[in-house]
């Protein structure tokens, strides 16, 4: 029963998923495999090499490359408009401003201006970059094709409407994924990131209660007593804003299915984690995924392809910039 139900969840994110491997989701034209083959092809080595130096110095690096992409797409579409410094751009939201990673783009971005000037996007470097940092924590390496160009709009206004907060419902997490032309197995198949990465301890607040004592207690039931417990020496009350938690207890450095295994054993960080087991629409693929890490990393290919096509700028749309963190 459990291979037949694997088989038939892999042969429905194909169906679902292949249309998308070279065009765009919600508006803009097509991607191209070897986009630069001609105009700059060192480009995927000279990313590889920024996000592989940086995570080495800095091993939260890959968790916040793939917060990174999620964000920037879910706005104005993968068109590195979360790269814009600025008053009122979208990394002023405080959603944003503990994004990192920004680093890693610039860099990259510096290194391909002096081989192959205006001419690769930033765009493109984030959708690569986040690519890579799956690999090099475990991922499987994923094939992405190119041709995105950079925005030219980020307003702080449009983040909150499109971006999943961690306090989301399921049906609030599925309407804003189907706003972006993705489908329910995308939303579970693309929460499988929390494998790496790490969250301040505001984001789990809502979980806990302060009690008379100035301690923190349980109020969330769907979270295992144990590893609130966890949470709670970690996240204290009055803990500092900067303090954060892995996303993931277990394997917080390697990319693989522990996500889904947390689930089943109640250990989601989030209570919109939590919410994909609960849910009678996704349990029995949370169970799926959480038996078979090749299930895992061939729904994530399919689904990945899928978030980075959101909403691209390509021909003639948007521009080059020379520099991510502003317009030309």
């Amino acid at each position: 029963m459990e291979t037949t139900r694997a088989v038939v969840f892999t042969n429905i994110i194909i169906a679902v998923s292949s249309l998308f491997i070279v065009g765009s989701v919600s508006g803009g034209g097509s991607l191209f495999f070897n986009f630069y083959g001609n105009s700059c092809p060192a480009v995927e080595f000279v990313v590889r090499n920024a996000v592989t130096s940086s995570s080495s110095s800095d091993p939260s690096i890959p968790g916040k490359l793939l917060r990174l992409l999620f964000h920037d797409c879910f706005v104005e579409g993968c068109d590195a408009s979360l790269m814009l410094r600025g008053n009122n751009t979208e990394l002023s939201d405080p959603a944003n401003r503990s994004i990192g990673g920004l680093s890693v783009i610039d860099l990259a971005k510096r290194d391909l201006e002096m081989l192959c000037p205006q001419t690769v996007s930033c765009a493109d470097i984030i959708a690569l970059a986040a690519r890579d940092a799956v690999t090099i924590t475990g991922g499987p390496m994923i094939p992405i094709p190119t041709g995105r160009r950079d925005g030219v709009v980020s307003v702080v206004s449009n983040v909150r409407p499109n971006i999943v907060d961690t306090s989301f419902t399921m049906d609030q997490m599925i309407n804003l994924f189907s706003t972006k032309g993705l489908s329910l197995i995308d939303l579970l198949v693309l929460s499988g990131a929390h494998t790496i990465g790490a969250a301040h301890c505001s984001s789990i607040q809502s979980r806990f209660q302060e009690t008379s004592n100035g301690k923190f207690t349980l109020i969330d039931k769907t979270l295992d007593s144990n590893y609130a417990n966890d949470l709670i020496q970690q996240c204290p009350t009055g803990v500092s804003p900067s303090v954060t938690v892995n996303n993931d207890p277990e394997t917080s450095l390697v990319f693989d299915n522990q996500y889904y295994r947390n689930l089943m054993n109640n250990k989601g960080l989030f209570p919109s984690d939590s919410a994909l087991l609960i849910d009678g629409r996704t349990r029995k693929l949370v169970e799926d995924l959480a038996n078979d890490q090749q299930l895992f990393f061939q729904s994530w290919g399919q689904s990945f392809l899928k978030l980075t096509s959101i909403g691209v700028k390509t021909g003639d749309e948007g521009q080059i910039r020379r520099f991510c963190g502003a317009t030309n």
